[in-house]
């Protein structure tokens, strides 16, 4: 089955557990769609660069998925007419990464930039 990946930004007014409890929701509209939720990490309440929706602040959280393409499709269009949901992406993968994303690891964890190169 394709490997996906999804990010998801929550109103700014919901609690953590309801926030966390929208993965869960949406990771078992995968499971009754014959997919999967590989992993999923919540983020936090993080600042937007731009008010959506009259809000600077969201909960965002990442989720891992193996699923066929249907499954993502109901799950997106759920997750639109979701009241609490503000926005989503979603990204077809070759493969899933075994790190906690980037937004996850310490500064210190990460891997070194390489140099930059010299405008002309």
């Amino acid at each position: 089955m394709p490997l996906y990946e999804h990010v998801m930004i929550a109103r700014q007014d919901l609690s953590n557990t309801q926030a966390e409890g929208l993965i869960e929701h949406f990771g078992a509209v995968l499971a009754d769609n014959g997919g999967k939720l590989v992993d999923s990490e919540y983020w936090g309440v993080k600042t937007m660069a731009y008010k959506i929706n009259k809000n600077r602040k969201g909960h965002y959280a990442f989720l891992r998925s193996d699923a066929p393409a249907p499954a993502v499709q109901e799950m997106e269009r759920l997750m639109r007419l979701h009241d609490d949901v503000m926005r989503v992406l979603t990204i077809k993968m070759d493969e899933h990464k075994e790190l906690p994303s980037v937004q996850m690891q310490k500064r210190d964890e990460r891997p070194e930039r390489g140099e930059r190169r010299e405008r002309r």
